[in-house]
């Protein structure tokens, strides 16, 4: 990577505000800037570091107005956050691609490779395997069985496809994650729990990404679905028979359990947990560490456990807040009333 501002400006359709032939090399964070690098600026919180920042580019939004003198040459764009991933974008396609079949990886005779494919050292290709084209296996991948792989998909060290499973287009799957290990299926007896055979795949659609060591559990019959433009975290648990709606993003340490449905372009923060068998509804927005128990039967944005509308939960905080001054007041008020009482007794 070496690139102008105006160089850089032209391809994202942005303005130059300073020395136009000022070159860059590499990126950094702007409160770690060096001469040298691009950086941005798209969180008002860091806008301090813009006049202090020794990086040589800064990418603002174009409604920014500097308070005082910037050393650095600005690049306005429409949406600085948005330029910064197309130069992100840009940065990782130069890298050296992966290329070759690793003579230490096994592959079994009837699984079919497609054109371009890398696979790594021990990764390991089971039976009847349909691998697409472009397909990044890096070292210590395990797939199963009967597995389907369509173009494009990166499979990162460790992580493992269960046998019988169908993987879409375009998809990436980070270090340790799973996809089609049983559902927590078991029956109570009298000796104990019998484990109930989990006979169905998880099917993930085209352009999705799973985090390292998040786990996707088969379906007890049928299918387990990730549909098109999911994004899921790390550490994330996806029971069996889950449904999870195009274009929904899911952050680290979700729990999902079994056969719930959650709709298309939801946004779920961090530790929050769902009960099994219930419906989300599309475009709802749950906040970090929620408890959903029941159906979300329209869009909704929730916070808490037991999740409610986020503005009652904001109201109900406050008086959370003040309970123990509530506390000493209502039992001020008990000990008046009880001597109002005995005074009147006597």
């Amino acid at each position: 990577m070496d690139f102008s501002a105006r160089q850089i400006a032209d391809f994202l359709h942005g303005e130059v505000i300073g020395n136009e032939e000022v070159r860059v090399s590499s990126l950094s964070k702007i409160e770690e800037g060096k001469p040298g690098t691009l950086t941005f600026l798209a969180n008002a919180k860091y806008t301090n570091h813009i006049y202090t920042t020794q990086a040589s580019i800064v990418l603002v939004n174009r409604d920014f107005s500097p308070e005082q003198t910037i050393n650095a040459t600005l690049i306005k764009v429409d949406n600085a956050y948005n330029s910064l991933a197309m130069l992100l974008n840009l940065v990782e396609q130069a890298k050296p691609k992966k290329k070759g079949i690793s003579s230490l990886s096994f592959i079994s005779p009837g699984s079919t490779i497609g054109e371009n494919a890398y696979i790594g050292e021990f990764a390991f290709i089971g039976e009847n395997c349909v691998i697409g084209k472009n397909a990044k296996i890096y070292p210590q991948v395990y797939i199963g069985d009967n597995v389907t792989l369509k173009d494009n998909v990166t499979l990162y060290p460790g992580s493992k496809i269960y046998e019988g499973c169908i993987i879409g287009n375009n998809c990436t799957f980070h270090a340790g994650s799973v996809v089609g290990s049983d559902g927590f299926g078991f029956a109570p007896s009298a000796d104990g729990y019998s484990k109930i055979p989990q006979i169905g795949i998880v099917t993930i659609e085209d352009n999705v990404e799973i985090g390292a060591n998040t786990t996707i559990d088969r379906a007890t019959m049928g299918s387990t679905y990730i549909r098109k433009g999911v994004k899921l975290d790390n550490l994330i648990q996806v029971a069996h028979n889950v449904e999870i709606g195009e274009h929904t993003v899911m952050a680290a340490q979700v729990g999902i359990a079994g056969s719930t449905k959650i709709g298309e372009w939801c946004m779920v923060g961090g530790q929050v947990g769902f009960a099994g068998h219930i419906h989300v509804a599309a475009h709802s927005n749950i906040g970090a560490q929620a408890g959903v128990s029941a159906d979300v039967k329209s869009a909704s944005s929730l916070l808490g456990a037991p999740a409610i509308d986020f503005k009652d939960f904001a109201r109900s905080n406050v008086v959370y807040k003040k309970l123990p001054e509530l506390y000493k007041t209502v039992s001020m008020l008990q000990k008046e009333i009880e001597a109002l009482k005995s005074s009147i007794t006597k």
